[in-house]
């Protein structure tokens, strides 16, 4: 394993981490309360995980989100930060997280942010274009 903050993708030259816009409508709620709102999505494919939707930062709520100290590291992605939601009466520790400084090669999830969907409260729903 590489020492923590380096890519693997030298490494391991067949893995894959696409990221596909998409234009569906996706919404995301904690409880009753819209978080995100976005026709301005990204589906990234991954080898060896599901598919995860990412939004644009203006398309979400950020004034809902506080920043956390909590961090993770994906030798594909990079430093993941995260935030917790408070709305709707309620708090989601560290269900949301954004790569601010991606590796380039998915360079495009810069400013995009995800969410830890059927966590707790938090639902997701999706209107195909």
């Amino acid at each position: 394993m590489p020492p923590k903050g380096e890519s693997l993708y030298k490494q391991y030259p067949d893995y894959r981490v696409d990221l596909e816009p998409s234009t569906d409508r996706v919404q995301v709620f904690l409880g009753d309360e819209s978080i995100a709102d976005s026709r301005r999505t990204l589906l990234v494919k991954e080898t060896k995980h599901a598919p995860v939707i990412y939004f644009p930062r203006e398309d979400v709520r950020m004034d809902l989100l506080e920043r956390t100290s909590h961090e993770t590291f994906c030798p594909f992605k990079g430093q993941a930060s995260y935030w917790s939601i408070r709305a709707a009466g309620q708090v989601d520790e560290n269900s949301v997280w954004t790569y601010e400084d991606p590796f380039t090669e998915v360079e495009g999830l810069k400013d995009y942010v995800s969410f830890y969907v059927g966590r707790g409260e938090i639902s997701q729903k999706t209107e195909a274009s």
